[in-house]
């Protein structure tokens, strides 16, 4: 392969440059973290679930189950949204719908699972004043606005309790449908009409379980019942139009495994059953659903069916395959629902119909063109913040916006966030890595240390969260995306290496490799440098000296790099003996066998911790990534620094080492903010390619309690 090398000065601002006659693509211009329309201080979880918008485009009200509240916020400019605050509402809401400036917000209220109860509201967004409330006499789980505005539908689930029975159905009392008419804005309780499903699915028929409902233009609801894996479609009286299983697919070439900590899509599932959630009406005849799946299910992708049961469409595992190859498959919900497809919605904007396909637990959005309902197309996928539960889409503003329920403050991820989408003349900026158009099925992510190879291709190396699949994986930047064109395991006599916590990889000169593995002695792994060749054997292992064991600690080795015969190691953060805000660039001679060792002064960190994550030696200076672990509006330091050679004069371990000066090359949080995103908190690879253009990547940690989201982009000439 001969790669044809970037020139620009950014991955991003080559994007910008592509000709102006681009196909139309939905690209992030702004991310609002819901935590600040909290006037005070905010909770310590804030979970947006289901959004909605009102009639003029220029308000989302979105629910809040955890914070008993509604928010909203002013999105008039929508790359710049604005806090409107929040309403509490006596209860847990559940979900939210507006039709023109009144939301309709199902509030839960039960005590108990055998003795549920709810009740909707009518609020005036404007004013955030309630304007009616109707006993539902039920817990709501979703709610859906009849496109004409004349009447709302609620899902009332009566939900079962996971810890009773075996947490299987049924578990009495019986969910239903409700439907309700909207007179002048506001509800009108005496019209209230309930639905009996009971008697339909096969899985448990007493005991219905309404999950998600939508509305087709001939005011019919269709509504899934997901832990019966059934569908019925109800007409506004509340007779049954139709009714059917949602069946099961054959499921092949899936991860199963959740505990192995290694990306193995080998596995097959015979008729795992759809267990559906979302459901959008594509036109008054079909409707589309995700199948996340709950007791027995999870088919892991969407169907599309005819309202008489028909299926006219399967994405079989065709989803959750193009979520592998862009680093956001979940590998600890392999022995689950994968990727575990949830919410949805349905537009058409600028003509074209499209459903957005939610994937909770990878957290992406599927955009599937469905001109053909019997022939979607993935068009994209747009990343989103942590676990995408609702959607909503604006055509006639071009706009989408997606609420993101997780909340990460207690695990130290980043806080729960609304997302905004632009329909663009433009090409898709995300995903900016790929493995599509390799020989196999490539899964990858946790992506940490890089290198540049002579021919302007790029090695990365993944780290501990895959710890029975350690790689290298060989990446083409020329292309947009860049592409993932191999992966070499790295082998013990053949097999998997184990034990590794890979960091940092650099050249040997001679077609291998030298990874830099982070120890962990307390569980057998070794701070210890491996040489490994080009097939990816481990061919050689150089543990660390007395000198450094007897000082080490958690944080170590992020990075290593070559100079001539002598390796640089970068440790993350302060050992036993270095002074404050100081740390260890580690050297070994490769012909001698000597260690030694330098002090880099970094950043006194803000929040948190600073330390740094790379090292990478290009012309008459090495460059390390200096980084606090905070995210978003918190975060510092995300900074390349550069070093003089003359100054990496190695002392030996155990005195006293001389401390460099550093000179600061880039600060690259607005990188990290140029596509609409949150500061992401891992920057961890650094390769400079022979001309001087430099690549930067990010660490999606496995997608473990974050959004998945991979950064890889240049920032030009670095020198």
């Amino acid at each position: 392969m001969s790669p044809k090398l970037l020139t620009a000065s950014s991955a991003l601002a080559l994007v910008a440059a592509l000709p102006a006659a681009a196909e139309m693509n939905f690209n992030r211009i702004a991310s609002f973290p819901v935590a600040s329309n909290w006037s005070g201080a905010a909770p310590d979880e804030t979970a947006p679930e289901i959004i909605s918008v009102t009639a003029d485009g220029m308000t989302l009200v979105y629910s809040d189950s955890p914070g008993g509240v509604i928010g909203a916020i002013d999105i008039t400019d929508p790359a710049n949204p604005k806090p409107l605050g929040v309403m509490e509402m006596d209860g847990e809401p559940t979900a939210v719908s507006i039709i023109g400036t009144t939301a309709f917000v199902g509030i839960n209220t039960s005590e108990s699972y055998t003795q549920p109860s709810g009740m909707v509201k009518a609020i005036d967004v404007p004013s955030m004043t309630e304007l009616a409330r109707c006993d539902l006499g039920g817990q709501p789980d979703s709610t859906a606005a009849a496109p004409d505005g004349s009447f709302i539908s609620i899902a009332i689930e009566n939900e079962r309790d996971e810890d009773a029975g075996d947490g299987r159905v049924p578990q009495m009392p019986a969910g239903n449908l409700v439907m309700i008419d909207v007179t002048d804005g506001t509800l009108d309780c005496t019209s209230l009409t309930r639905a009996d499903l009971t008697g339909l699915a096969d899985v448990a028929p007493e005991d219905p379980e309404p999950e998600f409902a939508d509305i087709n233009g001939l005011g019919e609801t269709a509504v899934t019942l997901q832990e019966n894996n059934h569908i019925a479609v109800v007409a506004r009286d509340g007779s049954i139009v139709s009714h059917f299983s949602a069946g099961g697919v054959d499921l092949d070439n899936i991860d199963v495994e959740d505990e192995r900590a290694a990306l193995t899509f080998t596995a097959s599932q015979k008729n795992r059953l759809r267990e559906p959630d979302g459901l959008q009406w594509i036109d008054d005849d079909h409707f589309a659903i995700a199948n996340e799946g709950d007791m027995d299910g999870g088919a892991r992708g969407m169907t599309i069916f005819h309202k008489d049961g028909t299926v006219v469409w399967e994405s079989g595992t065709s989803f959750e395959h193009a979520i592998v190859q862009i680093g956001h498959y979940p590998d600890k919900r392999s022995d689950s629902k994968g990727v575990e497809p949830e919410g949805m919605e349905f537009a058409v904007f600028n003509g074209t119909p499209y459903v957005f396909l939610l994937a909770e637990r990878s957290s992406i959005i599927g955009v599937y063109d469905v001109t053909d309902p019997a022939n979607p197309v993935l068009t994209q996928l747009l990343p989103s913040g942590i676990s995408p539960e609702g959607a909503v889409a604006i055509p006639e503003r071009g706009l989408l916006a997606t609420a993101n329920e997780y909340d990460g403050l207690e695990d130290g991820a980043a806080r729960a966030h609304v997302m905004i989408f632009e329909y663009q003349d433009a090409p898709a900026v995300y995903p900016h890595l790929t493995s599509e158009g390799a020989d196999r099925l490539i899964g990858w992510g946790a992506n940490s240390g890089m290198v540049a190879a002579e021919d302007g291709t790029i090695y990365a190396v993944n780290d501990s969260f895959y710890a029975f699949q350690p790689t290298i994986f060989h990446i083409d930047p020329g292309q947009t995306p860049a592409r993932i064109v191999d992966a070499i395991p790295v082998t013990r006599a053949g097999r998997p290496a184990q034990l590794m916590d890979m960091e940092g990889i650099t050249l040997d000169g001679e077609g291998g490799f030298y990874v830099v593995s982070e120890g962990r002695p307390g569980r057998g792994i070794l701070h210890a440098i491996y040489h490994v060749a080009a097939d990816g054997e481990i061919a050689e292992v150089i543990p660390f000296p007395k000198e450094l064991m007897a000082v080490e600690r958690r944080h170590a080795s992020e990075g290593i790099t070559r100079l001539g015969d002598t390796l640089w190691i970068a440790i993350q953060r302060e050992w036993d003996d270095d002074p404050k805000n100081h740390v260890k660039l580690v050297s070994y001679n490769l012909e001698t066998g000597e260690w030694g060792a330098v002090h880099y002064p970094k950043a006194e960190p803000a929040t948190g911790w600073v330390g740094l994550s790379e090292i990478t030696a290009h012309g008459d200076h090495v460059y390390v990534i200096e980084r606090d672990n905070q995210h978003a509006d918190a975060a510092v330091t995300k900074k390349i620094f550069r070093v003089s050679l003359d100054q990496m004069q190695p002392a030996p371990l155990g005195g006293t080492l001389p401390v460099v000066t550093k000179e600061e090359v880039r600060d690259l949080i607005p990188e990290l903010t140029a596509t609409g995103g949150y500061v992401l908190d891992k920057v961890e690879g650094l390769a400079i390619q022979a001309d001087g253009t430099a690549w930067v990547s990010t660490d999606n940690d496995g997608v473990d309690d974050h959004s998945g989201e991979t950064m890889f982009f240049s920032i030009g000439k670095i020198d």
